[in-house]
């Protein structure tokens, strides 16, 4: 049963969506598009209490660590940011992440990759995976990373273990996806069932993003969308998504796919939740519960 606020949300939600339409965002520039989320996020955003929030420059990239409380030692969650492979920034992912972390008693690494349409696939792929080479170079080693991604960046941490994995490299301790985007092709039942009731996403817009990123590759290729490669020896798998979302069937198909290839995979569907709804933090009930489970996966997984 969802919230009381839940439903209050959801509203705002829309309303906000389609003022956004009225007002023409989507036809403004990716640059302008990318300004108007940062200066939106920039007003709602808040850490959580006492986070400390360190940038840096590695590997070519913009980057921030943050560290709330006390935290385990020695142990990280790399974090990968959603926004179709072509927006959001640690601006509007920042307070997400760092709560993901506080969850965990973890520090967490956010790193902003490249994005598209000036950088398509399989740009951030070679983003991600430098950046987990560089932890190992830190002195980490692969059972003391996690990494975890909400939408795109969900998808962007499958690729990464995939590819990573067809190199013999050592693969992170585990995988969180939070409402994860891994079916570019939009081939699944919930992108009609659920075009009316998704608050955030419309299939057109999640269709050009799709094609924005991958450029002249096809949208089945198994690291673009995830769902359609053999996720053979790939580490645990934590998946959250919600019915009121259109990439519901992704987060499906995900789990079935893995457990077909004998993966280690949770799957929780949240009712009346819609895309990312993680994000909206302590105002919302089921994301703050469902931040803790994600801090009691991270835990059981860095304890084992």
């Amino acid at each position: 049963m969802s919230s009381f606020q839940s439903y209050f949300f959801e509203k705002a939600i829309k309303l906000s969506v389609k003022r956004a339409a009225k007002n023409g965002v989507h036809q403004k520039g990716i640059e302008e598009q990318r300004k108007l989320l940062d200066a939106a996020a920039s007003k709602m955003s808040k850490l959580p209490k006492n986070c400390q929030v360190k940038p840096l420059r590695m590997e070519g990239l913009y980057a921030e660590w943050y560290t709330t409380g006390k935290t385990l030692p020695g142990k990280v969650v790399l974090y990968l940011h959603g926004g179709g492979y072509a927006l959001c920034s640690a601006n509007t992912h920042r307070p997400l992440a760092a709560r993901i972390g506080k969850a965990a008693g973890v520090n967490v690494l956010f790193p902003e990759y490249r994005l598209a349409p000036e950088h398509p696939f399989p740009a951030a792929i070679e983003d991600a995976v430098n950046v987990y080479r560089w932890l190992l170079k830190q002195g980490y080693t692969e059972n003391d990373i996690i990494f975890a991604g909400d939408s795109a960046g969900g998808g962007l941490c499958l690729a990464t273990a995939l590819v990573l994995r067809d190199q013999n490299e050592p693969l992170p301790a585990g995988i969180v996806c939070l409402s994860p985007w891994v079916d570019l092709t939009s081939s699944g039942e919930s992108y009609r069932k659920n075009e009316e009731i998704d608050p955030y996403l419309s299939v057109k817009a999640v269709k050009e993003a799709a094609r924005m990123y991958a450029g002249t590759e096809s949208l089945d290729h198994p690291l673009i969308s995830p769902v359609f490669a053999d996720l053979t020896g790939l580490p645990p798998l934590f998946i959250q998504s919600g019915t009121h979302e259109i990439l519901q069937s992704d987060a499906s198909m995900l789990a079935a796919k893995a457990k077909d290839a004998n993966v280690n995979v949770s799957i929780k569907v949240w009712d009346g939740m819609w895309h990312v709804w993680q994000i909206s933090g302590d105002l919302l009930p089921e994301a703050k519960k469902a931040t803790r489970e994600i801090g009691q996966f991270i835990k059981q997984i860095f304890k084992t």
